[in-house]
């Protein structure tokens, strides 16, 4: 079947384009385009899992060359959670890729009636779509709704391997419970975890705290000591706010990502250093990439399996469990008898759009506690939130 023909029968579905490689994402999207196929990018294997969750597609199409996960686990894992899925894996070399995919998009493209869809910004599918499974918080964690399930499945894939990941998401939304999930899971849980406020060091001594020094390196230095990378040897660096990195630290780190190894301040050394890095940011990256305040080769060393958290105030279902989980710490510590939430302040919790995400609804909730005093139930005029009238 010529390529032109079968391509205009997946006219009515959507194609993923899954690459580590910009230029097979063009040329395949430039393939598709021009029969007029709806089509999408994913940057790796993470990227399509997400977007394979938050999307009504048909096809995936799948670079084997893909950097952060190995293709057969990928695809085992898209067969089990997508059933109705088409997976065209790109792994035939005696072929063009045109005519790969047509024949393979002529042996799967499906009836739009085996195909589940999802209202835009909603968790809520069509009725015809199985239940899905569900998937185990990581530890320390609340949270049931998909977009976390969805960071939960994630987490878990990558967590026994190695893989640098960078974690993305407004402050508040979690992301150092989701680092330390990630360690807690890995093999090297019985090692340290260690964690660089970057933001919070100032830059003069943010060199000796991250590599360490030697004894007269400079002023006050009176004893050698080593630096936090080489603490976290057998275990996890989690490196928070990365995004605050400045640029002559930018330098040195990658060093330290790309070959494992450590020199102190002060000595002409170098030490191997075996350890995972797990970074986080509440800032875009790539835009500071482009304004020159990040370096491009660090950021793509950091984000080879990148997390997306979502805000608090997309997804909802998980605010009122949150909230009874942290009242319930709240009376356990302070010897204090349970305490509900009224159905009122229920509501209030829910209509809230909680910009300090998850981090201000813990306050919230604490400052509701102290007020309620005796009461066995916290009422809306308990909370007081901020543009919010009880």
């Amino acid at each position: 079947m010529a390529a032109g023909a079968t391509l205009a029968r997946a006219r009515d579905g959507k194609v993923l384009i899954a690459s580590s490689r910009p230029e097979f994402r063009a040329n395949m999207i430039g393939k598709l385009s021009s029969e007029a196929v709806f089509t999408a990018e994913a940057e790796g294997g993470a990227d399509a899992l997400m977007k394979l969750e938050t999307g009504a597609f048909r096809t995936l199409v799948l670079d084997p060359q893909i950097d952060d996960l190995d293709p057969d686990e990928l695809v085992g894992m898209i067969e089990a959670r997508f059933p109705e899925l088409n997976v065209v894996l790109m792994d035939r070399p005696s072929q063009t890729e045109s005519e790969q995919l047509a024949l393979d998009l002529s042996d799967k493209v499906v009836d739009d009636s085996t195909v589940g869809t999802r209202a835009a910004g909603t968790d809520d599918w069509s009725a015809d779509q199985e239940p899905r499974a569900r998937v185990e918080p990581l530890p320390g964690m609340i949270g049931t709704s998909r977009k976390m399930e969805q960071i939960y499945r994630l987490a878990r894939l990558v967590a026994p391997r190695d893989t640098t990941v960078l974690i993305v998401g407004s402050t508040g939304t979690g992301k150092d419970l989701v680092a330390r999930g990630i360690h807690e899971l890995s093999r090297r849980n019985r090692g340290p975890f260690v964690v660089v406020n970057c933001a919070a060091i100032p830059e003069s001594l943010l060199e000796a705290e991250l590599f360490g020094f030697t004894r007269g390196a400079f002023t006050g230095a009176v004893q050698s000591r080593l630096g936090r990378i080489h603490a976290a040897h057998g275990g996890t660096l989690f490196l928070d706010e990365v995004g605050e990195l400045p640029l002559s630290m930018q330098a040195k780190l990658l060093r330290f990502v790309q070959e494992g190894e450590v020199q102190r301040l002060g000595s002409a050394d170098l030490f191997r250093v075996d350890t995972r890095v797990i970074a986080a940011t509440n800032a875009d990256l790539l835009q500071r990439v482009r304004e020159k305040q990040f370096r491009e080769d660090l950021y793509y060393r950091l984000a080879v399996f990148p997390l997306d958290l979502p805000s608090l105030e997309s997804r909802s279902d998980d605010i009122l469990p949150l909230a009874r989980h942290f009242l319930e710490s709240f009376c356990k510590d302070n010897n204090s008898a349970p305490k509900s939430i009224h159905p009122d302040a229920a509501i209030l919790l829910k209509r809230h759009n909680w910009p300090g995400n998850v981090r201000e609804l813990q306050h919230s909730i604490e400052r509701a506690f102290v007020l309620a005093d005796r009461n066995r139930q916290i009422r809306p005029e308990d909370l007081a939130m901020p543009g919010e009238a009880a």
